[in-house]
C-alpha cells in the first residue's frame, strides 16, 4: 500500500509541474508569453468551470500563485523524484510543510467558492449549488491529496525517522 500511495503522489507532483507552467502562471505573467492556444485553453476553462478567481484573479488568489511559483515548483522536482525512487525518508519534513502550506491555501479558496457572491464579478463565477460543487471538486485534490500526505508522512513508520540512541 505504501508503494501505491508514493505512486499516486509521484503522479500528483509529476502533473503539478505542467499546470504550473502552462495554466496557473496565468494569472500573474503576461499574457503575451503565452501562444494563443494556451490563453484559449485558460479561457475556455474558466468560462466553463466559472472559475472567477483564474479569470480575473484577486490579489490575494495571485499571492498564492506567486507562492506556488516561486517556492512550490521547485519543490515538485524534488518531491517527484523521491516519490518516484521511494522510501526517501528524507523528504518527510519538507512534504509536511508543503501539504500543511497548500492544505491551508485551499481553505479560502473553497470559502469563496461555496460562499462569494460573484452577481457583480466582471467574469462569470458559480451561482448554483451544483456549479460551486462542480468548481469546488476541480480545487479538491489540492486539499485532499496534500492532507493525505501529511497524514502519511507523520504517522506512517516509512517515513518516521528512526532515532539511535546510544548508551554508555
Amino acid at each position: 500500500m505504501a508503494r501505491v500511495l508514493e505512486w499516486v503522489f509521484f503522479l500528483y507532483f509529476a502533473s503539478h509541474i505542467p499546470i504550473t507552467v502552462l495554466f496557473d502562471s496565468q494569472a500573474l505573467l503576461p499574457k503575451e508569453l503565452y501562444p494563443q492556444a494556451l490563453r484559449d485553453v485558460m479561457a475556455n476553462y474558466a468560462h466553463g468551470a466559472k472559475d472567477a478567481l483564474m479569470a480575473d484573479p484577486p490579489m490575494w488568489f495571485k499571492s498564492f500563485c506567486w507562492c506556488e511559483m516561486t517556492l512550490q515548483f521547485p519543490f515538485f522536482f524534488v518531491a517527484a523524484y523521491a516519490f518516484y525512487q521511494g522510501k526517501c525518508k528524507w523528504i518527510r519534513l519538507p512534504v509536511i510543510i508543503y501539504s500543511t502550506h497548500t492544505a491551508t491555501t485551499l481553505i479560502p479558496i473553497l470559502t469563496q467558492i461555496f460562499f462569494a457572491d460573484f452577481s457583480d464579478s466582471p467574469v462569470p463565477g458559480p451561482a448554483t449549488f451544483e456549479e460551486r460543487m462542480t468548481l469546488a471538486t476541480i480545487y479538491m485534490p489540492y486539499l485532499v491529496i496534500p492532507l493525505l500526505m501529511l497524514f502519511v508522512m507523520v504517522f506512517s513508520d516509512d517515513y518516521k525517522p528512526h532515532l539511535h540512541i546510544k548508551s554508555h
